[in-house]
C-alpha cells in the first residue's frame, strides 16, 4: 500500500528549514537547493512543492505570519481592553526564543525589500496586514468609548504600529540597551495615552 503523504506537512517542514537558514544566514543564505539540504529531503521531492526561491520564501513567510495570528486567536482574553491589547501585542514582540526568531526573520526580509521588488511585495503584504490590525483594534476601542476623546484613528493606529515595529527593531538588533520588562513597559506608557483616563 503507498505511503500517504501529507501535502501541507510536508511543505511546513520545508518552510521551517527556510526560517532556520534565513535566521542563520539571511535571505542570501537561502536556495532551493540549501533549502532541500536543511531540511534533509532532495532537491526533486523540494521542487515537487516549490519551483522557485521566491516561492519558497513567500510561503516561508506567510506561514510565519499564520503561526503568529493562530498564537493571537488562541489567546485567553480576560475582557479587559487594556490588557487584552497588552497581550497581543506582547505575541508581536521578541520576548522568548520562537518570537525573537520570528522578529529575526521578519528583519531578514525588511532589509531585503529595499533592494529586492519581489520581496518588497511580501513585506508590504505582512507590514500592511500589521498596521490593519492595529487600526481594527483602536477602531473598536473607539466605537466603545473608551479612548481619549477625539483621537486620530489612522494615526494613532500608525503610532503604534510604528512602536511596535520600532521595538521589535531594537530588541533584536541592541537587546543590550532594552530588556524584555522595559520593551512592555514603553508599550504600556504608549497605552496610557491612548484610553481614556479612568
Amino acid at each position: 500500500m503507498p505511503k500517504i503523504v501529507d501535502h501541507e506537512k510536508r511543505k511546513e517542514h520545508i518552510a521551517d528549514a527556510v526560517l532556520r537558514l534565513v535566521r542563520r544566514e539571511g535571505l542570501d543564505g537561502v536556495s532551493v537547493r540549501r533549502a532541500a539540504e536543511e531540511a534533509s529531503i532532495s532537491l526533486g521531492a523540494l521542487r515537487h512543492y516549490f519551483d522557485a526561491q521566491h516561492d519558497l520564501l513567500a510561503y516561508a513567510m506567510r506561514l510565519l505570519v499564520r503561526r503568529v495570528n493562530a498564537r493571537i486567536d488562541s489567546l485567553a482574553f480576560t475582557g479587559q481592553p487594556r490588557a487584552d491589547m497588552e497581550k497581543v501585542i506582547e505575541q508581536l514582540a521578541p520576548l522568548d526564543d520562537e518570537r525573537l526568531g520570528e522578529a529575526e526573520v521578519w528583519l531578514a526580509f525588511a532589509g531585503k525589500a529595499v533592494s529586492d521588488p519581489a520581496i518588497r511585495a511580501l513585506s508590504q503584504e505582512v507590514h500592511e496586514e500589521l498596521y490593519a490590525g492595529f487600526r481594527r483594534s483602536i477602531d473598536l476601542l473607539s466605537e466603545r468609548g473608551l479612548t481619549r476623546p477625539g483621537i486620530d484613528i489612522d494615526l494613532e493606529a500608525r503610532l503604534l504600529h510604528a512602536l511596535v515595529d520600532g521595538l521589535v527593531v531594537h530588541y533584536t538588533t541592541y537587546a543590550e540597551h532594552l530588556d524584555r520588562a522595559d520593551l512592555m513597559r514603553i508599550v504600556s506608557s504608549h497605552l496610557d495615552g491612548l484610553f481614556k483616563a479612568e
